[in-house]
């Protein structure tokens, strides 16, 4: 168990929430205004679980951090030897399991721990990955989808959602690019595990309607709800770190393209309603915008909705 003295500046209230909520979310709370280095945790108070191989390859470490659904440290006992043989870093939270706030304190958590090791070890920043199980799996996808400046990839473990919605806000868009262009995704589910996998299924192809990709999947035999075996661990960390093929780039084109076509003409019938005083009628499409563009549909959504506050 170690304990982390740096608070990054991409775990603080505002960074968090201009990352991970959708924008309307974020006024409503508060936290878009929040001072630039408003912190969420104590870092005197946290311990962490770290697992560091023997020696990095050629090229740096890699890392995996880890959001758990349990609260007290873990690391799984078949999982060292795959560690230690692809030379990478384990990183994992206390006290971050299924019930304890996402926002106030899974998400930040894993941030710290992130960045934290960055700068202590040396780690290949083109091979840093966010993971988790079950509830834990929810919370890394929020992770990598509103840092993928940070995560190259997910491995998401028995628990996925559809993006674009309020549980998975699309990031800004120049951070939403980044995800389509270069995030990894690898679900890893039991083929027993009936429920994940019919929801896996939901959240690949909300992917490919938010012009998302870069998908794997891979199936445990004979595994219900459970998490990946030292076996399973060893091929999805092999397909996260394998190069990434040459993207499609008419296919994201045209795909980037309806999405602002349907994002204008959502937002036009907005201001239509706006603009002939209807403000009880524009607000609740106002929020659908926002539940379902994110930040994408920022800052127009945000000037739109000071206009309603301002009618009353």
């Amino acid at each position: 168990m170690v304990a982390f003295s740096e608070y990054p500046a991409a775990a603080t209230q505002q960074e968090l929430a201009r990352r991970t909520l959708s924008p309307l979310s974020a006024l409503a709370m508060g936290a878009a205004a929040a001072p630039p280095q408003s912190p969420l945790i104590d870092l005197t108070k946290e311990r962490f679980l770290l697992y560091v191989p023997r020696a990095p390859s050629d090229r740096g470490y890699r890392l995996l951090v880890f959001v758990p659904p349990w609260n007290g440290p873990e690391l799984p006992s078949d999982w060292a030897s795959v560690l230690e043989r692809e030379h990478t870093i384990f990183v994992s939270a206390t006290e971050s399991g299924n019930g304890i706030s996402i926002f106030g304190r899974r998400e930040p958590l894993a941030l710290i721990a992130a960045e934290n090791v960055l700068h202590q070890f040396p780690v290949d920043h083109d091979r840093v990955y966010v993971a988790g199980f079950s509830g834990g799996s929810r919370v890394a996808l929020r992770l990598a989808l509103g840092y993928p400046d940070l995560f190259r990839g997910a491995l998401l473990d028995a628990g996925s959602d559809p993006i674009g919605d309020a549980q998975a806000p699309l990031p800004p868009a120049e951070l939403f690019r980044t995800f389509q262009q270069s995030t990894r995704l690898m679900y890893v589910t039991g083929n027993d595990d009936d429920i994940n996998i019919e929801q896996d299924a939901e959240s690949r192809l909300s992917m490919t309607n938010w012009c998302v990709y870069d998908l794997h999947t891979m199936t445990i035999s004979h595994a219900v709800h459970s998490l990946a075996d030292s076996l399973a661990l060893g091929r999805a960390l092999d397909t996260l770190m394998a190069d990434h093929p040459a993207a499609n780039l008419r296919r994201v084109t045209e795909c980037r393209a309806r999405i602002e076509r349907e994002l204008a003409a959502d937002m036009a019938r907005v201001l239509d309603l706006v603009h002939q005083h209807r403000p009880q009628a524009a607000r609740p499409l106002l929020r659908g915008i926002d539940a379902r563009y994110g930040g994408l549909a920022a800052p127009q959504s945000i000037d739109v909705a000071e206009q309603l506050a301002a009618a009353h």
